[in-house]
C-alpha cells in the first residue's frame, strides 16, 4: 500500500515537472515580466520612498518632584532615577496618542501641506489624521520601553519630528501635572497664610496678657498665695491690696492665657506640618523635571524603510507564477474535456 502511494506521488510529481517543462516558455515570460513590472512599479517613479527614524525611551517612575526629592521618608518613595513600570508605560503611550501632542506636531510642521492635503477638500481633517497615524506610530518594546517611529520622505525631517515628539511629550506631561499642582499649591498656600495670621493674632493676645502681668497661671497663683500669706503675717495692708489686684487680674485672664497658650502650641505644630506641605506644593507647581529617560535619540536614516522592494518583487513574482500555472492547468483540463466530449459524441 505504501509503495503504491509512493509510486502515485512520484507519478504526480513527474507529471508536474513535465507540465512545467512543457509550458516553460510562457512561465519564463510571465516570471521575467512580473519581476520587471514589480521592480518598475515599486520604484521611486511610482512609490515615494520613505525613511524611518526611532526614539526609544522609558517613563520616569515618579511624577512628583517633591516626593522624589523632599520626602522625609525616602524609603517609601520611588527615586527620580528609577524607570517606570507597565502602568507608566501605558500612560505614556496614551499621552503620545493624545490630541495635544498630535495638534502641536501638525501645527509645527504644517503637515496638512506636507502631506499634500487640500484644506478645503471634503474630510480634510480625517485625511490628515489618517496620514499622521500611518506615518507616526507609538509602541511598547518587549522590555517595557516606549518606541516612537516616524516615517517620511525626508530622512532629516523624520528624525527631527521623532525627537520633537519626545520633547513635546515632556512639555505636555509637565503642563498637565502643573495644572493640578498649581491648584493644590494655591489651596495649601491659602491655608498656610490663614493659619499664620491666626497664630499672629494669638501671639498678639498673649503679648497683651503678659503686659497685664499674666504669664503662667498655676505658678503665678502659687507664688501670689505664698506672698499673700507673708504680707498678712507681716500686717502689710498695702502689700495685701497690691497682691489682691494682681490676683484679680490673674483670676480674670489666667485661664484664658492657659487655654490660648495650649491652642497656640497646637497651631504651631500644625503650621510646621502645613509649611512642609506648602514647600512641597510650591516645588511641584514651579519646578520641572524630565518625565522620561531617552535611551536612543532619532538620527537621520541612510536607508529607505518603505517600500520593501524585495518583498514586493518576491510576492508579485510568486503570485504571477502561481496564477499562470493555475490558468494553464485550467485551460489544459478544458481542452481535454472538450476532446473527451467530442470523442464521446462520435461514439
Amino acid at each position: 500500500m505504501n509503495q503504491e502511494k509512493e509510486e502515485f506521488k512520484d507519478f504526480d510529481l513527474s507529471r508536474l515537472f513535465l507540465f512545467l517543462y512543457k509550458y516553460r516558455k510562457p512561465l519564463i515570460i510571465v516570471t521575467v515580466g512580473a519581476i520587471f513590472l514589480s521592480v518598475l512599479f515599486s520604484s521611486p517613479w511610482f512609490i515615494t520612498p520613505k525613511y524611518e527614524s526611532e526614539v526609544i525611551m522609558y517613563p520616569s517612575s515618579s511624577n512628583s518632584i517633591s516626593k522624589a526629592l523632599l520626602a522625609e521618608n525616602q524609603g517609601d518613595e520611588r527615586g527620580i532615577l528609577e524607570y517606570g513600570e507597565e502602568a507608566a508605560t501605558e500612560q505614556m503611550l496614551q499621552l503620545l496618542s493624545s490630541t495635544r501632542i498630535r495638534s502641536k506636531i501638525i501645527s509645527k510642521y504644517n503637515l496638512m501641506e506636507h502631506y499634500h492635503i487640500d484644506p478645503s477638500s471634503k474630510n480634510a481633517q480625517t485625511k490628515l489624521y489618517d496620514a499622521y497615524d500611518k506615518n507616526i506610530n507609538f509602541s511598547r518594546t518587549e522590555y517595557m520601553a516606549v518606541k516612537v517611529s516616524v516615517m517620511d520622505k525626508d530622512a532629516q525631517l523624520a528624525a527631527k519630528m521623532a525627537n520633537d515628539i519626545v520633547d513635546i511629550l515632556d512639555s505636555v506631561r509637565n503642563n498637565i501635572a502643573k495644572e493640578r499642582a498649581m491648584k493644590a499649591y494655591n489651596i495649601v498656600k491659602d491655608e498656610y497664610l490663614d493659619l499664620k495670621k491666626e497664630i499672629k493674632k494669638m501671639e498678639d493676645s498673649l503679648t497683651k496678657l503678659r503686659r497685664l502681668g499674666v504669664h503662667d497661671y498655676e505658678s503665678q497663683a502659687e507664688r501670689f498665695n505664698q506672698q499673700m500669706a507673708r504680707e498678712i503675717a507681716n500686717g502689710d495692708q498695702q502689700g495685701v491690696k497690691a497682691l489682691e489686684k494682681k490676683m484679680e487680674v490673674l483670676a480674670e485672664y489666667g485661664s484664658g492665657y492657659e487655654g490660648l497658650s495650649q491652642q497656640l502650641e497646637y497651631e504651631r505644630e500644625k503650621l510646621s506640618h502645613l509649611k512642609r506641605k506648602y514647600r512641597e506644593a510650591k516645588v511641584d507647581a514651579f519646578k520641572v523635571l524630565p518625565q522620561k529617560f531617552v535611551v536612543d535619540h532619532a538620527y537621520k536614516s541612510e536607508k529607505t524603510a518603505y517600500p520593501l522592494r524585495w518583498l514586493i518583487v518576491t510576492v508579485a513574482t510568486l503570485s504571477a507564477l502561481i496564477m499562470t500555472i493555475i490558468v494553464l492547468i485550467v485551460l489544459k483540463n478544458i481542452r481535454e474535456l472538450r476532446r473527451y466530449l467530442k470523442s464521446s459524441n462520435k461514439k
